[in-house]
């Protein structure tokens, strides 16, 4: 059985973060010619202290966490959190390999937006890197539309896809 759930006990909360490194090791691996820019993100957007503070970063009021359920484990998660006053960002959006194709990277797509929505939030940013095959025409499909900063992270290299929905 598949589905979607909010994180909210401290071991949904260990297993988040248990799939962020996990997304993290997998980016790597997929990107080995990127692994500066990689960490380059990784230090800017201060991943080991958003995952020490989880709960104040990404549970309410603040931001949102869901995991993707396939046969009773947790397969996958997706982040909403903050981004600037009154819109989100999308983080981290990852499903296990072993687990694609079964439909939970829409629903956790689905989950986050309808979240942003119900929070009155106006966009919803994300970033993400030219290979992510699976990811950029789940994305579009969601509503999420490229665009080009120069000002945002690593907006001037073509293998950073920059992206947004306006609710």
């Amino acid at each position: 059985m598949e589905r979607v759930s909010k994180v909210r006990t401290s071991d949904e909360i260990d297993t988040a973060r248990a799939l962020v490194w996990e997304f993290f090791d997998s980016m790597k691996e997929r990107y080995p010619d990127m692994i500066d820019t990689i960490d380059d993100y990784f230090a800017k957007q201060d991943v080991a202290g958003e995952l020490a503070d989880f709960a104040a970063r990404f549970l309410p009021p603040r931001g949102e966490a869901f995991l993707a359920w396939h046969e009773g484990e947790a397969v996958g998660l997706v982040l909403l959190k903050r981004h600037g006053e009154g819109d989100g960002e999308m983080n981290r959006m990852f499903v296990r390999a072993s687990a694609r194709g079964q439909g939970l990277g829409r629903a956790l797509g689905e989950a986050l937006v309808a979240e942003a929505r119900a929070r009155g939030m106006g966009t919803v940013w994300l970033d993400a890197l030219y290979r992510h095959v699976e990811a950029l025409p789940l994305y579009e499909s969601l509503g999420f539309v490229r665009y080009t900063n120069t000002d945002a992270f690593h907006g001037s290299d073509a293998r950073v896809i920059h992206m947004k929905l306006v609710l």
